[in-house]
């Protein structure tokens, strides 16, 4: 059996992911051999300014991506929310895997800290533009800043007391083993999460049959089907720039509900609504809601932040 050689940003969440990966295609694939190539990418070389500034998608995949299409690896391992709507020619993702949890949480400096019983002027840390948005909107006296860095930088920013707390994906807390460290899990009907968040997806080579035979296994057809609709709808709403635009979408029996949001980067207007539809429609539903935003008026922020960012 061939080995893999399987790309990955250097990161301890990262290859911790990559690790997931691994060992569920060892447990299928006995005697398979596997590499793990860790790769710095452009999100991880500039640490130092706010996404928002940065411009641009794919940060955190160009690099790996550029490694897939040149053959130094066969294949790479992204957290979905990292992985822009259109792909390079030559390549698409081949398996997502099955979903952690979607929702953001709160670390807080002290047990039990919740975002409703701060006072004005708290300092909360997001590295999210879609994260301070729906904060300022929902939690106008907090005092949100731009953090970067991996998470044990942010949260050491906690533990110092540089910030009062950081908001995080629970699916990154979770992996990493610092569920004991959460002060509050925060209701989606307050932020509503990045689309793709808590999905690790597969990237490979269109080409490449023989490992996509290898990994469609770790494909799950439930996050598959809610992260094409959440991803369908930021494609008919992205721009080149960093909007803060939420999405999720949950099954329910036959059906897929979905919700989504676009909000001004001060926090000060929002819209947000819901589709529902069969299975089978997940992409159409996406587009649906994106253009029902699109019709409440949404575009006028879309357009701000695209003049603005160039």
């Amino acid at each position: 059996m061939k080995k893999l050689r399987i790309g990955t940003r250097n990161s301890k969440l990262a290859l911790i992911q990559t690790s997931l990966v691994i060992d569920i295609l060892k447990r299928q694939h006995p005697g398979i051999s596997c590499e793990i190539v860790k790769i710095k990418t452009t999100g991880d070389i500039i640490n130092n300014i706010p996404l928002e500034n940065i411009g641009s998608s794919g940060l955190f995949i160009k690099e790996i991506e550029s490694a897939l299409l040149n053959h130094e690896i066969d294949l790479a391992v992204h957290s979905m929310k990292d992985v822009p709507t259109a792909l390079p020619d030559g390549l698409k993702i081949g398996a997502i895997l099955s979903r952690e949890q979607p929702w953001d949480v709160v670390i807080g400096r002290h047990p039990g800290l919740k975002l409703s019983t701060l006072n004005k002027g708290a300092v909360i840390g997001s590295s999210s533009q879609r994260r301070k948005a729906q904060l300022l909107y929902n939690y106008p006296h907090l005092n949100i800043q731009s953090i970067r860095g991996n998470l044990d930088t942010r949260l050491k920013k906690v533990q110092k007391g540089n910030v009062d707390a950081i908001i995080l994906a629970y699916a990154g807390v979770k992996r990493m083993g610092w569920d004991n460290l959460i002060t509050e899990i925060i209701d989606i009907n307050i932020c509503l999460p990045a689309v793709g968040q808590g999905a690790i997806g597969i990237e490979l080579r269109e080409n490449d049959h023989k490992t996509a035979d290898l990994i469609t296994i770790l494909n799950n057809t439930p996050t598959e089907t809610a992260v094409e609709a959440e991803r369908s709808f930021l494609k008919r709403l992205e721009g080149g720039c960093q909007v803060p635009i939420g999405a999720l979408a949950v099954i329910s029996s036959e059906n897929l509900i979905l919700q989504g949001m676009v909000a001004s980067p001060d926090g000060k207007t929002m819209f947000r609504g819901t589709k529902k539809g069969k299975l089978n429609r997940a992409e159409k539903i996406g587009m649906a809601l994106a253009e029902e935003l699109l019709q409440q008026g949404c575009g006028k922020i879309l357009e701000l932040i695209e003049r603005e960012c160039y």
